[in-house]
Order: C-alpha cells, then structure tokens, then sequence
C-alpha cells in the first residue's frame, strides 16, 4: 500500500462519485484514555487535506473535542465525526471516548462503524493494556468488528514499536501468536542526546519500499541492502499470516511452492483476513512536526483504511424483524433498497434544537422523507422495559457533520452517516424505516449504570427548570437512568462512573441552565416485628358539640419476608361496627407506611383487629383511621423492632488473577459468596449476595480494584435483618436527619 499514488483532493464534505458501496469507510478510533486517538484523528485530516492544520488536546483547539465540557477538561466525553476524503474514498472517522465512564458512546461508534483502529500508546505499561484496553478490545470483539492496531507516542522516549507489537499479540492475539503482526517497521533517525532515536519513517512489509518523513514531506526509496535479513523474516511471516487468516488454500500452496506473489493479491487477501476478525495488522502512526504537511504514518494508515478495511457493503446488516405481520425482506447494502437507518446518537445543538446522527444501512434517507420511526430504546440489563413507541415523522434537514460543523446534504445513502435535525421524539437505538415496510433492528446492549448519584434543585429557579432538564438529560445520553424513588423520595441519576457523574452535572449546568447540589444517596430501609405484641388505640376527644371516639385493640405478628402488611378482622358481637373496620385498616396501614420506630416502612407482619369500642354519635371514619395507627405504635413500643436492609444478588466477571482480591473485598462489605464458575478463557464469574448499603460506589471501587478489567451486575434478592449494632447506629442518624440511609 505504500507504493500507491492518491489524489488528495477534495474537502471533508466532498462525496465520491462512484458507487458508494464501495468507495465508503466507516472507521471508528477506539482505544485506551490517553492513547492518542484525538490527535491521530486530527493528524489524518490534515494530511488529507480536510484541515490546514492540526489542533493540539492541550489547547481545546481539535475538530473532534469541540464541546466546551472536553475543551474544559482535555478528554473526550461523547462520540464525534470527522469525514475525509482520500483518493475518491469517503472516510467517516469516528471519535470514540475511550475512559470507561463512556463506553456507551463507544458502543454507540462500534454500531455505526464497519471496522476499528485501535489505538495503543507506545508510551503505555503492560498492565495498562492488559487491562483498561483489553476492555474496550473485547468490546470491539463481542460485535465481531474488524480491528487494525495503531501504535502511537514512539516520539516519547524509552518507548519500543517491537516490544508494543509484542505485548499486544500475547494480550490481544487470543492463541494465535501470528494474528497479530506489524505491517510496517519503524525507521528511527540518529539518537538525541537523551539516547532516544527519532521515528522518521516506515519499512512497508508488503511493499518492500522505505517510507522517510525526515524532510518533512514523504518519499520513498528501497530499502538499504544492509539488514535485509530480519526485513525478510518479518515479511514472511506476514505473508503467512494474512494468506492463513484469510484462509485462501491457493494462495498458500502458491506460496509454499515458492512462486512470487504480486502485492495486489496479497492486498486483497489482507483485506478478506481482517474483514473476518481473525488478522489484526499493527502501524505506527505520529502527528507532523511542526511545519510538515503530514505526519509519519497516516498516508499509510489512509491507505490501509481505504484498501484493508471492509466497505459497508462488505458487512452484515444487524437482525430486523418485520412490523404488523409482514414478510422478512432481503435487505443489503443497497441506495435502491427499502429504507433501514438507526438512530445511533441524539445531542442538543443550541441553535437547531435536537439532533439526531443516523446510519442508513439500506436505501436512502432525504429530506422532506416520511419515515416510520419504531422504537424500544436500548438493550440494558436491569432498565425497565420501555414501553415500545412508533410514529410516522417527517424527516427535516440532512447535514453531514463536521465535529461541531454541520454541512449540508442532499441525501444519505446506505453506508453513509447524516445528522437529521428535528427527527420528532425519535432517541437513540430507533429505527427509521419506509411507512411502506415498518421495520425494527436489533437494539445494541447499553452499559448498565450502576453508581448513584442523587440530586436536588440548587435554588427555587432550578426547581422548575430540573424535570425537563434531566429529561433532556436521559434522552441526549440513554446510558444514565433516571429514578424517582417513591420510598426515599430522592431524584437518583444511574451513571456508569465519577467522571460520568460530573460530565452530567456539568452538562445540566451549561447546556441547559439548572444547578443542582449532590446529596447523600439513600438506600430504603424496613422495619418489621422481631416478636408478636398487642396494641391498644384509644382516640376519644370531647369538646363540647360533636366530638371523637374510637377505641380499637389489635394483636400483630411477624410474617414470612415478602408477605407485606396482612389485615385480619376478628371483632364479634359488633363491637366495632363493620363500617368502621375499614377505616381501622386504614389507619394501620397509613402508619405502617410512615413506619414505627425509625421512620421506614413497615412491612412483614399479620395485625389482628380483634375488639374495640364506638359511640353512636361521636365515632367516625377519622376517629377509627386514628384509633388504628394508636394501636399499631402502641404495639410497636411493646417489643423489639428490626430494620430491614435490602440485598442484592451480585455478579462479578473478573480475569482470574483477580478473583482473590474481589471475594476478599465482598466478604468485607458484608457479603456471601455463593459461588464461582468460569466464564470463558482466563476470566470467572463471582456470586455473592451483598447488602446494597456496602455496594453505593462498588462501580468505582471494583474499577480500581482490577485495574479495569472487573465488570459486575446487580439485582434486588430481598430484605434482611440488619445487624442490631448497624441498626441501633442508623436510629442515631434518623433523630437527626430525614428518611433514608
């Protein structure tokens, strides 16, 4: 690839006029935080001629980090799209967070891209890719994407293309060692005084030709005679690799026969081996230095983009299903087929309003379209299943975005991406589809948020302005999950880590105008009878005129966890007339709901309404509902009452090496392991049971604990008995502080 001549022509908005199946690339940079994906995104349009001049991160100056929260901070927080154009190709480069917090907008890229490069720095420790980058690869892997590897920062010091390539076939290679393989070796001029030799250019493997950027501008020249051999032996292996990989049995016996194999063919066989997920080629890649057109690397990676990496057309389609009883159709990659896009990310713009980037994977989205708009949200494990929703809408403007820019367009085809102004309440995950054949993809798996973060209004301005902002909030990002809990009556927002938290908090704030103070979360307790007691409710009041009486005598008794609050009537002989046996209950279950003794619901017990007494004059509905709750204090400060705390089943996926440190952690928040069991190679699935006052900021605490590669899941089991000297500290806390822990 690195002998081919391209036209580098044509600005970011520019289309190929072929077929654009063929000549369009859908590529997202995904990565480690820090590994450099920002600065090779703008390193790669400048040398496409899509900018003048690369922005740095430090300065807030890039195309892709354009929101003032990443300018602020000098990290990406959302997914971004800068299009090029090399030679007659469209090449939508996606930006991808890469700190875990932001998963979902890598999933999100993953779904609109058709291939990976991911980014490793040179500069990394080992651990760090076994970790927080094995993540995100096993992400790109558990939805079969094709993968190049980028390894950036060789301009540091002390830092080894060799010894990176290396590490990434033993902790991302799988069991085979030759899946992944350099395609071009580092060239490195004379040694600085810190003893670090300078990248300067690339040896092509394929093409056998020397790449040098030293003069600031890229030429190429055969490779010196001297210290060919381990050239050679580099190149051979590749050669096997990528012929096995793509599993072409003719080429191989060409090949082991000795015969020479043109570049072309082998080209096209690198291609078939990364487009089935098995071959992962590895290029260096650094930004231009100061006053160089392009940056050592990224006309080869350009080059591997357009000709390694798998056009749309090349990808299958994910799974539809048919809406009303309709035939499947045989959908492809086709600009001339039956409409099929998806709703792949929802952002506010200040001037436009709501904003929608879609994929088309077949047909062609115009403006001025009615689109039938069929939607379920997100696949989130422990989300409540949202109510399915669909509606006919018209389509407004076409841009193609630009980061912040927005360039208009004519149309969108399939393969293509397209912002969509004003897609009605269409979010993220929806399909749009023709109203002649409605149609609904298989949603992608959403992060499931896991760290509470509960909030309250600032001031009396933010108290009318919060309900919509955080709606605006959910919609913009689906990976936050909302709640209104009835039991602690606090406003919680789910996140998925701190740095998701306060991306939140600052985007409520800036974009939409409310400030909001961080309380303590609350987790809801219950209380319950530790023994049978009996209670006495007397309400008599005599005022003069009409006045009150109502006595009432109740037994109650502990139930089996899960019953609730069970009302028995035993009163005979009328002495408590039946019209006012239901104002009784009533009255008991009003203050079982308040609670008896520190303020949390009761729950888990059988009261007996088994005598009482009434007036004919002065007893009423009020005065029994009084007389019932008397009662139930009345028995409830006769005997030892239990709060509740509830449990949750807890399940954590962590590498084996870990397992230790996780079932010594869980033991130390009370918990009970239940159980291990291996889930695939070199990882195992941990079971315990945990009380959810010990696991509020378990996202961050397990994150730290193993290095990023632990993930958990959790699900309410039940209430408990909390420890009494747990229990007798949280009464403590009640007297001075209101419902909740």
């Amino acid at each position: 690839m690195g002998d081919r001549t391209h036209a580098h022509t044509g600005a970011a908005g520019a289309t190929a006029t072929a077929d654009p199946r063929t000549f369009l690339r859908n590529v997202v940079l995904v990565g480690h935080s820090g590994s450099g994906k920002t600065t090779l995104v703008e390193a790669l349009a400048q040398t496409a001629g899509a900018v003048n001049r690369a922005g740095r991160v430090e300065d807030g100056a890039t195309v892709s980090d354009y929101d003032e929260i990443e300018r602020r901070r000098q990290r990406s927080v959302q997914l971004s799209v800068v299009p090029v154009v090399w030679g007659g190709y469209r090449i939508n480069l996606l930006d991808a967070p890469g700190y875990a917090d932001f998963v979902g907008e890598l999933r999100a890229g993953l779904r609109a891209a058709d291939a990976a490069l991911f980014v490793v720095s040179a500069a990394q420790e080992p651990d760090a890719v076994a970790g927080a980058a094995r993540t995100v690869w096993d992400e790109c892997a558990a939805v079969g994407m094709p993968r190049a590897i980028v390894v950036t920062h060789l301009d540091t010091a002390r830092t080894s293309f060799d010894e990176m390539t290396r590490i990434c076939g033993e902790v991302l290679g799988g069991d085979d060692p030759d899946a992944v393989l350099p395609l071009y070796l580092p060239v490195h001029g004379p040694a600085g005084a810190d003893g670090h030799a300078p990248l300067t250019g690339l040896t092509g493997l394929l093409t056998w030709r020397v790449l040098d950027y030293s003069s600031g501008e890229r030429r190429e020249e055969s490779p010196d005679e001297n210290g060919q051999a381990p050239l050679r032996e580099a190149r051979n292996r590749l050669i096997e690799g990528i012929i096995a990989q793509s599993e072409d049995e003719t080429l191989m016996d060409r090949y082991l026969a000795g015969a020479d194999i043109d570049v072309e063919t082998l080209l096209g066989d690198l291609e078939r081996a990364v487009a089935r997920g098995g071959f992962h080629p590895v290029l260096a890649a650094a930004p231009a230095a100061e006053g160089a057109r392009q940056g050592v690397g990224t006309v080869e990676l350009l080059d591997l983009i357009t000709g390694g990496l798998p056009a749309p057309r090349e990808r299958p389609l994910p799974r539809v299903t048919p809406l009303h009883g309709a035939r499947p159709p045989a959908l492809t990659c086709d600009p001339d087929g039956p409409l099929l896009a998806e709703v792949v990310k929802t952002s506010s713009d200040p001037y436009v309003g709501r904003m929608s980037l879609v994929r088309v994977f077949s047909g062609t989205l115009r403006p001025d379209d009615t689109v039938h708009v069929f939607g379920h949200g997100l696949d989130e494990p422990g989300r409540e299943t949202l109510p399915f929703h669909e509606s006919e809408v018209r389509v407004g403007a076409l841009s193609s975005p630009f980061g912040a820019q927005q360039r208009p367009l004519t149309a969108c085809v399939a393969g293509d991406l397209a912002c969509v102004a004003k897609l009605g309440d269409a979010g993220t995950g929806d399909t749009l589809s023709g109203s002649d054949l409605p149609l609904l993809m298989e949603p992608w798996a959403a992060p499931e948020a896991l760290l509470p973060l509960a909030v309250r209004a600032h001031g009396k301005a933010d108290e009318d302005k919060l309900s919509q902002g955080l709606a605006r909030l959910v919609a913009e990002d689906p990976t936050l999950r909302l709640e209104q809990n009835q039991d602690t009556h606090q406003v919680v927002l789910w996140c998925l880590g701190e740095a998701h938290q306060d991306v939140a908090l600052d985007r409520l704030r800036s974009h939409y105008g409310v400030r909001v103070d961080a309380v303590p979360h609350k987790v809801a307790l219950r209380e319950t009878f530790a023994a049978p007691a009996g209670g006495r409710g007397r309400h008599v009041k005599q005022s003069g005129g009409h006045g009150q009486y109502a006595i009432c005598e109740i037994d109650v008794e502990p139930l089996p966890p899960g019953s609730g609050v069970e009302f028995v009537d035993k009163v005979v002989g009328g002495a408590v007339p039946r019209q006012f046996v239901p104002s009784v209950e009533k009255g008991v279950r009003a203050q079982a709901s308040r609670g008896v003794a520190a303020g949390y619901p009761l729950v888990d017990v059988r009261v007996t309404l088994r005598d009482g007494k009434s007036h004919s004059v002065d007893s009423s509905d009020a005065a029994f509902q009084t007389a019932g709750a008397l009662a139930l204090r009345e028995a409830a400060a006769g005997t030892r009452i239990q709060l509740l705390e509830p449990v949750a089943e807890v399940r954590v996926l962590v590498p084996d090496e870990y397992v230790g440190p996780v079932m010594s952690d869980l033991s130390g928040r009370r918990g009970r392991v239940v159980g291990t069991e291996q889930s695939g190679p070199g990882r195992t699935l941990v079971r315990a049971e945990v009380p959810e006052l010990e696991i509020g900021r378990y996202a961050v605490d397990l994150r730290s604990l193993t290095h990023g590669t632990g993930r958990f899941d959790r699900a309410y089991a039940r209430h408990e008995p909390m420890p009494p000297r747990l229990a007798e500290r949280i009464r403590e806390q009640q007297e001075t502080s209101p419902v909740g822990v």
